[in-house]
């Protein structure tokens, strides 16, 4: 499991694009977003660094 805060993510759009982008990568990752928290938990066997990647391609790099 993953966890990763993404600062710039604030509306419904932000969550679809999160959600698309971690899929394009794993398609069977399970992901539980909360927007007013403003953080994704994923459940992937892809390193973290790959996950952290396609966030930050979309446009949602995660914090540090």
């Amino acid at each position: 499991m993953h966890h990763f805060t993404l600062p710039d993510m604030s509306c419904g759009h932000c969550v679809a694009a999160i959600t698309e982008a971690l899929q394009a990568v794993d398609a069977h990752a399970r992901i539980a977003i909360d927007r007013d928290r403003k953080t994704a938990d994923v459940d992937s066997t892809l390193p973290r660094e790959t996950l952290a990647a396609a966030l930050t391609q979309a446009g949602y790099p995660p914090a540090p």
